[in-house]
């Protein structure tokens, strides 16, 4: 195992992972990993945060292609950085880099300090050599548990 994958697992959290989620838009899908966030005690205010990445879709689109999507909000609600992921029961619209929709959606908590954007940089970093791998991408894709999703984003 990798210095990566180790600290990717333990940037994972069981709680912030929702599989077959049925999501009818990019808000429904905000609302529930912003929830799960908060449950975790990720975040303070699903409400903030929700605006934080609302703020930063304007910036430009977070669909990276092949139906995945990596939003994320830097905000004063982040307590501690985090990751959650939705596997989405159907692609919803989304902009994206390849004009697909998302059916996978990790989204990224990032405190607004300097230290939180670095560890955010770290993890997207280590995230977006995993996305970039089709195998991953497939997994992912039919993933049914958060046991999938966690194999298919920690394997070698």
């Amino acid at each position: 195992m990798t210095l990566d994958t180790t600290s990717l697992i333990e940037a994972l959290d069981r709680g912030t992972i929702v599989t077959d989620f049925h999501a009818t838009d990019k808000e429904s899908v905000f609302r529930e990993l912003s929830g799960r966030l908060q449950e975790c005690g990720y975040i303070e205010s699903v409400d903030a945060f929700i605006e934080a990445i609302k703020e930063r879709e304007t910036e430009g689109a977070t669909g990276i292609g092949e139906h995945v999507a990596i939003p994320h909000g830097r905000s004063d609600t982040v307590k501690k950085n985090g990751i959650a992921i939705a596997i989405l029961h159907d692609e919803i619209a989304w902009e994206s880099l390849d004009n697909t929709g998302a059916k996978v959606v990790v989204l990224f908590a990032v405190g607004a300090d300097d230290a939180g954007s670095k560890r955010h940089l770290q993890l997207l970093s280590m995230l977006a050599r995993r996305l970039g791998k089709e195998a991953v991408v497939a997994s992912l894709l039919k993933a049914k548990s958060v046991d999938d999703v966690i194999a298919a984003l920690t394997q070698d």
